[in-house]
């Protein structure tokens, strides 16, 4: 209850400082920070709502995704009373021992937690990413709300059922909040990319981290905000770094980034100065899917490319859409196509090839709406709701850099030999090497 009302009171207060600033003739920029205020000072599921939202091209105004934004990194920080109080319940009263130096102002802060910069006493930089208080609670009222207006939505006569998604997103949200799970995904992450030029992964601090606090190897880089101007071809590289560091774990061992917007990645320079790859920041958002799953995204991009429906419609019911009709094949196909487009296109291109950012895929959503109201409500998959989220967002990230690249030959090579029985081998091996369970 106490969620609730603060979530009330700060959406509410943001909102009459945006009508109050209308009605005195306010510019939007104003409008933008006091959402952004009232979001990250909630914190939990509603900023990482926000966040999302706001790395998707001109889905919102230009003023409300350049403050909303800002919350992927520099959200409203907890004081040092907060941290010394949370260091000192998870590593004990003398937990300043434990490091040579440790900075009680954050680095970063963003949904769940802040980011603190520490020194071990083995001389090694580290990032200490400390759980915001209560965050169990401020999920399950969150989520509480989710369900009350997804249902709202579907007794309104809904396109789309949601309520896999739902159950799907809520798992997820729980997981993030296990910080023991986000470093064993951090070791993961660094087993799959170990051979992967241009992606840097921190090593894990095991005996420095709990289930409220994570603590990582520190590495250096500049976001990639910061490179949106920089010549096409360092733009190309970052570009291709986050393709190889998304598509490379799927393709190999049925493993997505679910939340790859710009925030989760950083450059990281060379001796030059110019930058040479990425570093991955984040690892909450994990999800493993089953080798079917991975075997149906490889069928579905094989079908449209060489247009064999029988393949199309196999991938649609391996990931779990029930009673796929040929009709209903032709809606989803609308979208797989928009989604999967660079990759059949076997030319360097960008991610929205001359259409404006503002308008790439409206055309297509409108479309699939239209006509998933006419042929009653399609229930959305779990397995298919990160998929399509981390497709969404990391093309956002490459809308951003405007990269050109041959994504389709990209691709090809994430593929190539693919065979689902070597996937699941492979998996199993990774995921016994660092401690985690199979799908999910």
């Amino acid at each position: 209850m106490a969620r609730y009302a603060r979530v009330g009171v700060g959406l509410g207060g943001a909102a009459m400082r945006v009508a109050g600033a209308r009605l005195r003739g306010g510019d939007r920029k104003a409008e933008a920070a006091a959402l952004a205020g009232a979001l990250g000072g909630l914190k939990g599921p509603l900023m990482k709502i926000a966040q999302l939202a706001a790395a998707i091209p001109d889905l919102l105004p230009a003023e409300y995704a350049a403050e909303l934004q800002k919350l992927q990194s520099a959200a409203p920080p907890m004081g040092p009373a907060f941290v010394r109080r949370r260091m000192a319940a998870e590593l004990g009263p003398q937990w300043r021992a434990r490091f040579a130096s440790f900075d009680l102002e954050p680095a970063a802060a963003a949904s769940l937690g802040q980011v603190h910069r520490a020194v071990a006493h083995d001389g090694a930089v580290l990032a200490c990413k400390l759980q915001y208080p209560d965050m169990q609670s401020a999920v399950a009222a969150d989520l509480r709300q989710m369900e009350l207006a997804l249902a709202l939505h579907r007794r309104l006569g809904a396109a789309i059922d949601a309520s896999e998604a739902a159950a799907e997103i809520a798992e997820r949200l729980y997981e993030e909040l296990d910080y023991r799970r986000e470093a064993r995904c951090a070791a993961l992450y660094r087993l799959m990319l170990a051979d992967v030029p241009g992606v840097r992964v921190p090593a894990p601090r095991p005996e420095l981290s709990t289930g409220r606090l994570l603590t990582l190897e520190w590495l250096e880089g500049r976001p990639l905000a910061g490179w949106v101007a920089a010549p096409q071809e360092t733009r190309d590289r970052l570009a291709r770094a986050m393709f190889h560091a998304w598509w490379r774990p799927f393709g190999r061992y049925g493993v997505i980034h679910g939340d790859p917007h710009p925030g989760n990645y950083a450059a990281f320079a060379g001796d030059d100065g110019e930058p040479t790859g990425v570093n991955l920041l984040d690892f909450g958002c994990i999800r493993i899917f089953p080798p079917d799953f991975v075997a149906g995204v490889v069928a579905l991009y094989r079908g449209l490319l060489h247009d064999r429906p029988d393949e199309v419609m196999h991938a649609y019911r391996t990931w779990g859409f029930c009673n796929v009709t040929r009709e209903l094949a032709g809606v989803l196909d609308i979208w797989a196509r928009f989604i999967c487009g660079p990759l059949l296109d076997d030319r360097e291109r960008t991610i929205a090839d001359g259409v404006a950012p503002g308008e790439y895929g409206r055309r297509e959503a409108f479309r699939v709406h239209q006509e998933l109201k006419r042929l009653g409500p399609l229930r959305v998959p779990r397995a298919f709701v990160f998929m399509d989220r981390a497709a969404v967002g990391l093309g956002a990230a490459f809308l951003r850099l405007d990269a050109r690249l041959n994504f389709h030959r990209l691709f090809e090579e994430t593929i190539a030999g693919f065979s689902e029985a070597a996937l699941a081998e492979r998996q199993a091996a990774a995921l016994a090497t660092v401690g985690l369970t199979g799908e999910g």
